[in-house]
C-alpha cells in the first residue's frame, strides 16, 4: 500500500537531489555544519521535489504507458487515482515549501519555487513533448536543489551560487542524454523529441562531449575563485578527465554497442556528481573576495 505512494515520488530522483542539496550546503557551510538547518533544508527540498515528481507522474500517464521502463507505474496501472495523487502532491508541496519559508529562508524558498515551476510547468507540461530543448529547461529545475542548499546557509545569491547553478545544470545535459540513448526505443515509441531521437546519437555524443568540458570549466570556477581547496581541484579534474575519456570512447564504439556505452557514461556521471557533492564537506573554503548579486 505505502510502497506505491513512495514510488510515485520517484525515490531515485529524490536521492539524487538529496545529494546535490548536500553539496550546495557544504560549499556554503565551510566545515561548520548547523545540523538542524541541514535537516530542515534537506527535508523541505526533498518534499518539494517529491511533490513535483508526483505531479509529473500524473501528467506523463499517456507517455509512461508507451515506455517499458515506466509502464508499471501506479498512475499507468490506475492503482492510484488522479485526485488522490494530486492531493498527495499538494500536501507534500505545502509541507516542503512551508519548511523552507518558515524554518530556512526566503532564498531557499525562491529557488525551490523556481525549480518546481520549471519542472512541472515548463518541462512536464510543455517542452518535454514539444521541443528538442526540453533538456535545457529540465536542467534548470535539476540545478535548483544545490542552490537551495547553498543559499540556506549563505542567505544570499553570490558568485558561488551562480557557479554551482551553472555547473550542476551543465552536468544535467549529458547525464540526461545518456539515459535517452540507452533507453532509445522507449523515448522513440513515446514520441519524446529528446536530442538522440530528434536528431541523432552521433550529434548527441558531440554535444555531450562539449557539455562535459563546459561542466569541468564551471566547477573549476569554485576553486579558482577560492570557494574550494586544491584537493577539490585535483579530485574534480581527475574525475572529469575520466568522464571525458568515456565520452571520447563513444565515437569508437559500434552502433550496436551504443546502449552499453551510454549506460557506462550515465553511471559514471552519477558517481562523479555524488563524489563531488560529498567532497565539498571537507574541501570548501572562504574566498578572499565575494561577489554578491542579491
Amino acid at each position: 500500500m505505502l510502497k506505491k505512494y513512495l514510488f510515485l515520488t520517484k525515490p531515485g530522483i529524490l536521492f539524487g537531489n538529496f545529494v546535490t542539496t548536500l553539496g550546495g550546503y557544504f560549499v556554503a557551510a565551510q566545515g561548520s555544519v548547523d545540523f538542524l538547518l541541514l535537516l530542515l533544508t534537506l527535508l523541505g527540498t526533498t518534499l518539494v521535489v517529491a511533490s513535483g515528481c508526483v505531479v509529473n507522474n500524473v501528467i506523463d500517464q499517456d507517455i509512461d504507458h508507451k515506455m517499458q521502463r515506466t509502464q508499471n507505474r501506479a498512475m499507468v496501472k490506475k492503482s492510484i487515482s488522479v485526485p488522490v495523487a494530486l492531493v498527495y502532491a499538494l500536501v507534500l508541496g505545502i509541507i516542503g515549501f512551508s519548511l523552507l519559508w518558515f524554518w530556512v529562508n526566503a532564498y531557499a524558498f525562491l529557488f525551490a519555487l523556481i525549480g518546481y515551476v520549471f519542472y512541472v510547468g515548463f518541462y512536464s507540461l510543455w517542452t518535454k513533448r514539444t521541443t528538442i530543448h526540453q533538456t535545457v529547461v529540465g536542467s534548470i529545475s535539476g540545478a535548483s536543489p544545490p542552490v537551495i542548499g547553498y543559499t540556506a546557509v549563505a542567505n544570499q545569491f553570490d558568485l558561488a551560487a551562480l557557479l554551482i547553478f551553472l555547473g550542476y545544470a551543465l552536468w544535467q545535459m549529458p547525464h540526461s542524454w545518456a539515459i535517452a540513448i540507452y533507453r532509445f526505443d522507449d523515448y522513440k515509441n513515446a514520441g519524446i523529441p529528446i536530442l538522440p531521437v530528434a536528431r541523432s546519437i552521433l550529434r548527441t555524443k558531440i554535444e555531450s562531449l562539449i557539455y562535459v568540458v563546459l561542466f569541468t570549466l564551471a566547477m573549476n570556477g569554485l576553486f579558482i575563485y577560492g570557494y574550494a581547496n586544491w584537493i577539490y581541484a585535483v579530485v574534480l579534474n581527475a574525475l572529469c578527465v575520466y568522464w571525458l575519456y568515456i565520452a571520447v570512447l563513444g565515437f569508437k564504439v559500434k552502433p550496436e554497442e551504443d546502449t552499453l556505452w551510454a549506460k557506462r557514461f550515465f553511471l559514471f556521471s552519477v558517481i562523479l556528481i555524488t563524489v563531488i557533492s560529498l567532497l565539498f564537506s571537507i574541501t570548501s573554503t572562504a574566498p578572499s573576495f565575494n561577489t554578491v548579486f542579491f
